[in-house]
Order: C-alpha cells, then structure tokens, then sequence
C-alpha cells in the first residue's frame, strides 16, 4: 500500500509543473497556479508526503486514511519562499490498486455553537491592561505549531480560531473574563470563551472589546503587519468562518498567512485556491493593538 500511495504522490505532483488540464487533480492543481499567477508568481518545485494514519482491509478492498504534506517552492520577482499545506485524505484499493482517492473534508474551519451570544451587546467590560503586544513572538509561535498542537492547550476539532488565540496569547496579550464565556477571552483547561475558539465570536470580540485584547480594523490587506489577524466569510452571509495570523508579507507586499484545521504555513491571503473559496467571500483586516 505504501508504494501505491507514493506513486499516487509522484502522480498529483506533475500537476503543479505541467499544464495538464484532463486528469483527476487538475482542477485543483490549477486553481493553486492560477492563484500564483496573479500576483506574478510561479510554482518552480512541489515536495509531497504522505503519513499513513489509519488502515482497514475487508476481502479484495483496502482502505488507508492518510495525511498528506505538501510544499510548494514558489518563485516572486526573484524572491522564493517555501508555502506549505495538509490536507487528511482517504484511498481505496481493490487488489492493491489505487481505485479512489478523497480529501476528508473538515466544515470550513469554525466552531459551530447554538445561540451563539452577540458580543456587541455582551462586552461590557472597561478595566484597562496594559501591555505591549510582541509581534516577534506570535509569529514565532505561528511557525512552531502551525502543523502541530500544543499540549498545553485543549486540542479542538476545528482549531483555527483556538490557534490564532494561542499565537496573540504568545505575543503577550493577556487573557480576560473567566470564566464568563461570554465576556472576555480566555482558556482554562476544558472551558473557554466563545471569543477564544468561535471564529465569529472573535471577529465580534475583536470589534468591541474595550480592553485587552484589541484591533483596529484597517482597509487594506498590505496595511497588516505580521502578527495581525484576517478574518474569512466564505459565504458573505454575515458570519465569519475562519481566521489567520499573518508572518510574512510576499514580494509585492500583501500577506502570507498560517492557519489551523486545513493546517497552512505561508498561504497566500486571499485563499482563492481554497475549495472554502466563494465569489461572495469577504475579509475582515485587523491590526492588533497594544493594551489599553
């Protein structure tokens, strides 16, 4: 099975250096050279792996849920940079050949909760706290566990607002509010505050907090720094699904970001590659401010 799936891998990288449009993967690949191009970039090297992480076998059929890593070397105005993806995949063999090979699809990355509290009207709280907010530090903390999760905190099926907490937590930016979890930000061992975890409730909190925690909303993508924060609406219904930290800017100044659930290190901003991607998505660009 192992050598299968390698001559799978091998397979779906040729779609990233070629202009085949007929095969399985050629959708996808393309979507991710088309991205590239826009902003005058080019995919010059994919390195794919492949971690089998469960397998089952019944008669003639085998399957094998498997964790695949790509990296992308990508080539801007002479500048390179390494981007990198996970996806969690699933293969069917019959007779030891590939047969069908799927993405395990998470939702788009947030934390779905009933009667979800509007913030607006909940953060009431004014106590000032001051601190600096370390941008070093929680673009640091980005690289380390932007494929990995940290012990020290509750590990969430959809982690990506958890993670994003968890990098301007290693800024510096003091948590608040327990154990209110309407109120504040914060995580203590099993409970959280909806803003901690809760992709919307994040976007809200960061609106209207009036102390700790604190952005100002700027117009424009390249306007962030790295340890700034976006926020995705994929639908343009509203409700904010998904959030990222920025630690880097590319060649023509506009965001790299990282983020948790479909795990992403130096992803392009504006996810127009992202089978989440819809012509309705509209973006939140906060700045993170000092304490107050």
């Amino acid at each position: 099975m192992r050598k299968q799936l390698q001559d799978f891998l091998e397979k779906r990288i040729q779609h990233y250096v070629s202009t085949s449009r007929d095969e399985e993967f050629s959708k996808q690949a393309q979507l991710k050279i088309d991205a590239c191009m826009k902003r005058s970039a080019e995919i010059v090297k994919v390195n794919a792996s492949g971690k089998i992480l469960e397998k089952a076998a019944e008669e003639e059929f085998s399957k094998a849920k498997y964790q695949l890593h790509f990296q992308y070397l990508i080539k801007q105005k002479g500048t390179l940079y390494i981007e990198e993806e996970v996806e969690q995949r699933e293969a069917t063999f019959y007779k030891n050949v590939l047969v069908e090979d799927i993405e395990i699809k998470s939702d788009d990355g947030s934390i779905k909760i009933d009667n979800e509290p509007d913030l607006r009207v909940l953060e009431e709280e004014d106590d000032r706290i001051s601190y600096e907010y370390n941008r070093l530090r929680a673009v640091q903390y980005a690289e380390r566990w932007w494929n990995d999760y940290n012990p020290a905190y509750r590990k969430f099926q959809n982690d990506c607002t958890s993670f994003i907490s968890q990098c301007l937590h290693a800024g510096g930016v003091p948590m608040r509010g327990y154990p209110n979890r309407q109120t504040g930000w914060w995580i203590k061992g099993q409970n959280y505050s909806y803003s901690w975890a809760v992709a919307n409730s994040l976007r809200l909190f960061l609106d209207n907090s009036k102390s700790g925690l604190g952005a100002k909303v700027v117009s424009r993508p390249e306007q962030l720094l790295p340890g700034d924060v976006i926020c995705y609406d994929f639908q343009g219904d509203g409700r904010f699904d998904h959030n990222t930290i920025v630690v880097a800017k590319d060649a023509n100044g506009m965001p790299l970001v990282n983020a948790h659930t479909y795990n992403s290190r130096m992803r392009y901003w504006a996810y127009t590659d992202s089978t989440a991607y819809t012509p309705n998505i509209k973006y939140k660009f906060y700045s993170i401010l000092d304490g107050r």
